[in-house]
């Protein structure tokens, strides 16, 4: 379960903080997938830092099964999001040196566990479509099929809860509808907690839950 608990973010500015979210609480258990939507420059890309671990929040707590990552020193902070949380942004951030096989296969080389995991990562590309392009670069890809390179590479640890941050925003409709599609799948797959961050409708009402972030505050819509 991912608990959220009157979480609050402040920014330092000249002029004093700068409040972007401000006691937001709400809980998602494994299986459900939630759409954030929002203006620009509401927080929400802000509120999925806090929620991955990648900001410590300004007040408040979040919990992924049991455990506050803010709490653990920063080895294991590390390792628990290594093991625990998948991320997939607007831009792919793929390695461009590196093949399809590789990239998907990073976040398993801070763990160790290439040798057990090379044949998870085979059969993850080939649910999203790309086995023929296994040993091609970055640059032989198109924007889709980059995007699903980094959602094969989220999900290669098995995480617990999937992340995603305008993960549509750089594509036409057609491959947005095929990546929405295949995110959703895989999600149902691995039964994970799966928010998405987007300014897109149609990717939104996708989803079973869907939240509005205005003023500060997180509101079910």
């Amino acid at each position: 379960m991912l608990q959220v608990s009157n979480l609050t973010k402040h920014y330092p500015t000249p002029r004093g903080p700068l409040t972007v979210l401000s006691d937001v609480s709400f809980s998602l258990t494994a299986g459900d997938a939630a759409a954030v939507m929002g203006p620009s420059g509401a927080g929400k890309s802000s509120l999925l830092y806090l929620l991955g671990a990648l900001e410590p929040p300004s007040a408040g707590t979040v919990t992924l099964d049991g455990i506050n990552p803010f709490l653990l020193a920063p080895g294991e902070l590390a390792a628990f999001r290594n093991a625990s949380i998948g991320f997939v942004f607007q831009d792919h951030c793929l390695l461009p040196q590196c093949s399809v096989l590789e990239n998907v296969l990073i976040p398993t080389l801070v763990a160790n566990r290439t040798g057990s995991a090379t044949e998870r990562a085979r059969d993850l590309i080939d649910r999203v479509g790309l086995v023929d392009r296994i040993d091609h670069r970055p640059g032989e890809l198109s924007g889709g099929e980059r995007q699903r390179v980094a959602i094969a590479r989220a999900m290669i640890q098995e995480p617990r809860l999937l992340l995603c941050d305008e993960p549509t925003g750089n594509l036409d409709r057609t491959a947005a509808d095929n990546v929405a599609a295949l995110l959703l799948d895989l999600h149902r797959r691995q039964n994970t907690i799966l928010i998405v961050v987007t300014h897109s409708v149609p990717l939104a009402s996708r989803f079973s839950i869907r939240f509005e972030l205005t003023d500060r505050q997180l509101v079910r819509s």
